[in-house]
């Protein structure tokens, strides 16, 4: 180096500073008690995750995401955690974060929100118009969040049922897919059982309509009064005053 010319010494060493400059510039800078850190806003997102999925049935796996490390917001003294107008914690989706104060600010972070449970799939091939049994169900652990809505999680929800349009080996059973067994004929004789405190009176009817286990039939009376009623089991119709 002290054979260099005077001028190329002098390049070398503006070179070497520039070098320097451009690496401290593409460096994070230290947070400073002016600015927002970020790690303390990442664990904030995670808190209010977990917090708000802790009644979802089955084992939940959180990940919030980066935060660009190059930010820099103003030092916030309660950040405010939110859910965006529309979104929910399920899958691939997004939490807000503000500040209200003289600078406000909002940022948007992603979080991944798995619902790992056991789900009920159909252990064979199921056909339209076949009564699920206990052999036809299998458990399979599954993310809820990459399933449709209303996915069987006991099996005894299923078991009994009569399935309507068919089901794949494997594929997660949904309510939506089952129908229950009907209890009650259309012109079937029927027990009407009214119950109050203290009392129970009972007559026949004639069924208007074929009913499922639990749901509301019409019975018309030997006198030709019309009642509404809950169809249970054995051709009996629950009626309450």
């Amino acid at each position: 180096m002290d054979n260099l010319p005077a001028h190329a010494s002098f390049a070398n060493k503006c070179f070497h500073a520039a070098l320097c400059a451009l690496l401290l510039a593409l460096l994070p800078a230290p947070a400073s008690a002016d600015t927002q850190d970020i790690g303390a806003i990442r664990k904030a997102v995670d808190n209010f995750a977990r917090q708000n999925t802790a009644g979802q049935p089955g084992e939940v796996d959180l990940t919030v995401g980066a935060i660009d490390p190059r930010l820099r917001l103003p030092a916030c003294d309660a950040p405010e955690v939110f859910l965006p107008t529309g979104s929910r914690l399920w899958g691939n989706t997004t939490v807000g974060v503000r500040c209200q104060s003289a600078t406000p600010w909002t940022i948007y972070v992603p979080v991944s929100v798995k619902i790992m449970a056991s789900v009920a799939v159909a252990a064979h091939s199921l056909s339209a118009g076949q009564t699920v049994g206990q052999s036809d169900i299998l458990l399979q652990s599954s993310d809820l969040s990459q399933l449709p809505p209303g996915v069987i999680l006991d099996p005894a929800q299923a078991i009994g049922k009569t399935v309507i349009s068919g089901a794949a080996s494997g594929q997660a059973l949904r309510q939506d897919m089952l129908r229950a067994p009907q209890v009650i004929q259309q012109g079937q004789t029927v027990k009407l059982v009214a119950k109050g405190l203290g009392f129970q009176v009972s007559s026949e009817g004639k069924a208007l309509a074929n009913a499922t286990l639990g749901q509301t039939v019409s019975v018309r009376t030997q006198s030709g009064q019309i009642i509404n009623g809950i169809a249970r089991q054995n051709g009996v119709v629950d009626v309450n005053f």
